[in-house]
């Protein structure tokens, strides 16, 4: 880590410019300081997090100061995806959180990067952090992380509790997409069905990464971590993972159903194929006959029958009545 400049080495309590700081006994206690005040020590064998928007100037100067201006670069810089940078003796994790309340439609990504040490966590979001850990239960209950991977599993876990109520509605839509089908009203359907493969596919482009970057910093070799720590890592990794395969469960359901909607497609066009090709049956006969009968040529039969065009009527009716009949019996109607 590099080195702080000489106002922040000569009064190191002072956290100008950092939102929140938390400090972390290890040993399930937590207190909650003021970011512009300064900061309690920390205990033996704990650690504190420091939190803030990166967007703010008074905490990106404060990065720059305490972290440098490379480590600072790579906190605030922007991303698509979640990842983790093992670096000599710290780490880098950062998680795409969706915000709470979103509909599948817009879910409303937030980025939230942290920088692990052993003893302190740096994080950088517009997320409350005190709010997504729930910091005034944890500090009654003295459940709080007791190390700076335990605070990365228990982020993890909240950021995928998010992702269950979102999975819960796609799951929702698509058993409503199925009972559709049951009463043969594919109409709208295929539109309902293209946007719930969209939001799942959104989804999971914020889940897989996520277990990829757990399993990565479970697997470091990190000295301040702990074999409770990767336990605890495994278990957030275990968990994402569960959710992706729900999410890859739903896919696998989405393209059963759409392909269930293409089979009653396909037959919808058989049967009319079939109603059409029985018509062209019924009919061909028919205009054959009449066709001859109106040809203008001397000899026709009847042709000069007063009665003759009803005796062709009823004929022609017969002939279709035959030909129905016919086909019926063959289960070609």
């Amino acid at each position: 880590m590099a080195a702080a400049s000489g106002s922040e080495a000569a009064n190191p309590g002072n956290m100008s410019g950092a939102g929140a700081v938390l400090v972390f006994d290890g040993l399930g206690g937590v207190s909650l300081e003021n970011g512009g005040d300064a900061v309690s020590s920390v205990p033996s064998g704990g650690f504190k997090v420091v939190a803030g928007n990166a967007r703010t100037p008074d905490y990106k100067v404060w990065l720059r100061n305490e972290l440098g201006e490379f480590n600072a670069g790579l906190i605030t810089a922007p991303s698509s995806r979640a990842r983790c940078t093992i670096f000599d003796h710290q780490a880098l994790m950062m998680f795409r959180v969706v915000r709470p309340g979103a509909a599948p439609e817009d879910i409303g990504r937030q980025i939230m990067t942290l920088w692990l040490e052993s003893d302190r966590v740096v994080i950088a979001s517009e997320i409350n952090i005190v709010d997504l850990l729930g910091i005034g239960s944890t500090e009654l209950s003295r459940h709080a992380p007791v190390s700076p991977a335990d605070l990365i599993a228990r982020l993890a876990l909240k950021v995928t509790d998010r992702l269950e109520p979102l999975i819960e509605v796609l799951g929702d839509r698509l058993d409503e997409i199925e009972e559709t089908l049951i009463t043969h009203r594919t109409e709208r359907a295929q539109d309902r069905l293209e946007s719930l493969r969209r939001n799942l596919i959104n989804i999971r482009r914020l889940v897989w990464p996520q277990r990829d970057a757990l399993s990565a910093l479970e697997m470091a070799e990190l000295p301040f971590l702990s074999e409770r720590d990767r336990l605890r890592l495994r278990e957030a990794s275990m968990r994402t993972a569960r959710i992706g395969d729900e999410l890859q469960s739903l896919s696998e359901r989405a393209v059963l159903v759409h392909e269930e909607i293409i089979d009653e497609r396909s037959e919808q066009m058989n049967h009319t194929m079939l109603l059409l090709a029985a018509v062209t049956v019924v009919f061909s006969p028919l205009t054959l006959i009449t066709g001859l009968l109106g040809m203008n040529v001397a000899g026709i039969p009847f042709a000069d029958s007063t009665g003759a065009f009803w005796l062709v009527c009823a004929g022609l009716v017969a002939i279709v009545a035959g030909i129905v009949w016919w086909m019926r019996r063959r289960h070609l109607l």
